[in-house]
């Protein structure tokens, strides 16, 4: 399933995306099932299975009765918020996680590339998460040197810690996009990532989740980052150093995962950082994060001041 959190006449509903429309979950369990059905993401990530095939049920019957056509609405007339609006925790991810990558940054440092034996991890803010088609504010007194990381993410769907390579596609509930927004010159200045990665709306995220079941494996999948149609980033996740089931490992040891959880996994080469001269993210500029089988993550970069 793609499932999506969206917004109609200033209220959040849960949906399941259908190609160009989505199913209100909600209203359709009222009317199929006589009952309530997920208020958010959120919930319907640890109701697990029974909320799982309440909502395959509930699909099957809206698609099959032309009479509950009214019950889904045209993506072009409601706001996409990102999946999880407000996430519970900060947002996990790695860094320095593709190979090309790392060579571009060590180029544009003047140093030698060094590859990490375990991931790198570090946090992004709840406060930074947007979705799609927001706002990414670019505040001139607090960086000149904004730049864009267009990533996978995937959704822990279950409480879980010391889980293996091996059981990690059993923890994943589903696949999204994120671009990992980044002030490089707090980066630089403050000698880590957080402070440069957690400025207000600075974690795009979505435009939907997409089930792990649907989604597939996640090697060989394309990325791509767009500024202008001009495009930046291009490569697959076959160039990560840890993939998914890596990471899920290693984040785990000896650390409790919860339902809902968000952990993105690194961004490829491309980034304004390594180009020469290098470039950076300026007022009106339109970024489109893409990852295959999910779809685009498109944000405006607005300055405040």
């Amino acid at each position: 399933m793609r499932l999506a959190t969206f917004t109609i006449d200033q209220a959040a509903r849960l949906g399941i995306v259908r190609v160009n429309r989505v199913l209100d979950l909600d209203a359709a369990s009222l009317r199929i099932l006589g009952r309530s059905g997920p208020a958010s993401m959120q919930d319907f990530i640890e109701g697990g299975p029974a909320l799982r095939s309440d909502a395959e049920t509930i699909l099957r019957a809206c698609e099959n009765d032309p009479g509950h056509g009214d019950l889904f609405h045209d993506l072009s007339t409601v706001k996409l918020q990102a999946p999880i609006p407000v996430p519970r925790k900060n947002v996990f991810c790695v860094g320095r996680n593709y190979k090309l990558h790392i060579d571009e940054g060590a180029r544009a440092r003047g140093v030698p590339p060094s590859y990490p034996s375990v991931p790198e991890f570090f946090t992004k803010g709840s406060n930074t998460v947007i979705g799609h088609e927001a706002e990414i504010r670019l505040d001139s007194t607090v960086t000149q040197k904004l730049d864009y990381e267009v990533e996978l993410a995937f959704v822990i769907g279950v409480e879980c810690r010391d889980v293996s390579a091996s059981d990690a596609g059993h923890v994943i509930f589903g696949y999204t996009v994120l671009n990992d927004v980044t002030a490089r010159d707090l980066q630089m200045a403050h000698g880590q990532w957080f402070k440069g990665k957690s400025l207000d709306t600075y974690c795009p995220i979505g435009p939907v989740i997409v089930t792990a079941d649907e989604f597939g494996p996640p090697s060989g999948r394309a990325l791509s980052l767009r500024v202008n149609g001009d495009l930046r980033q291009s490569s697959s996740t076959d160039d990560m150093l840890f993939d998914c089931a890596a990471i899920v490992e290693s984040l785990s040891a000896g650390m409790t995962l919860m339902p809902g959880d968000i952990v993105t996994t690194g961004t490829p080469s491309g980034v304004g950082l390594g180009m020469s001269p290098q470039v950076w993210l300026q007022d009106g500029d339109v970024v489109e994060a893409e990852v295959e089988g999910i779809g685009i993550l498109r944000n405006t970069v607005r300055k405040v001041r």
